[in-house]
């Protein structure tokens, strides 16, 4: 017996097929449910992302901030896909500022003293 004991590698005990461990619990929500929800991020896609009870929903077409009733179109391990049923539309965004007009009997050096 080594300084590690005689098990070394191989047990796998409580874990999943692929070493993660296994998410057996109720999810917060299930295909066709309805609910309102926050938009908290933008996910890498552009879809809102959500919470339920610390489950993630993916939300098409939804933007932060948004509160929005949605309808849950399917379901994975760890997160739910939803749509946009009704809500609140996003928040206003502060268009850019569009760069000071020119005059035709000028170019602005006429301001200069």
């Amino acid at each position: 017996m080594d300084e590690y004991g005689e098990r070394r590698g191989g047990f796998r005990g409580g874990r999943g097929r692929f070493g993660g461990s296994q998410n057996n619990s109720p999810k917060p929500v299930s295909v066709g449910d309805v609910i309102d929800v926050t938009i908290e991020a933008t996910g890498a896609k552009g879809d809102g992302i959500a919470k339920k009870d610390g489950f993630v929903i993916f939300v098409k077409g939804a933007s932060q901030g948004q509160t929005v009733k949605v309808k849950i179109t399917s379901m994975g391990r760890s997160s739910a896909s939803a749509e946009v049923v009704s809500g609140e539309s996003a928040p206003a965004q502060p268009e850019p500022e569009a760069p000071a007009e020119e005059t035709e009997e000028g170019d602005g050096e006429d301001l200069q003293q």
